[in-house]
């Protein structure tokens, strides 16, 4: 299994970046997809994730800002960052739970892709 993310980069805040992780060597369709976040001496934390059927949920900090969303027939799950702030910079996971419920229980995931970096600068 691979998921391979990627879209991150340096951006101003207020600015958008559009995060993206396609997933191979699953069956997609099984799978509930999320992102997660690590900034620099913090722990990991639950940014977003997507069932199957489309059920999303999202941290506190981001809902209303990031958008999870998942295309089926490229095998690729997204993350739209709106109005970004300098807190939201850090290294950003995607990550597969078979037959997951969007949990933001790290935890509960399967497999993990290797990370892309957002910096958000003031």
């Amino acid at each position: 299994v691979q998921l391979q993310a990627s879209g991150g980069g340096l951006v101003q805040a207020g600015g958008s970046l559009r995060l993206s992780c396609a997933a191979s060597g699953l069956t997609f369709r099984d799978y509930a997809m999320g992102w997660f976040r690590q900034a620099p001496g913090k722990e990991r934390e639950f940014v977003a994730a997507v069932t199957w059927g489309g059920r999303t949920s999202y941290a506190d900090s981001v809902r209303g800002r990031f958008t999870i969303s998942r295309d089926s027939a490229k095998n690729t799950v997204y993350l739209q960052m709106n109005s970004l702030k300098p807190e939201d910079t850090a290294v950003y996971y995607c990550a597969a739970d078979r037959y997951g419920v969007a949990s933001k229980w790290s935890r509960e995931y399967d497999y993990w892709g290797q990370g892309t970096q957002v910096t958000v600068s003031s």
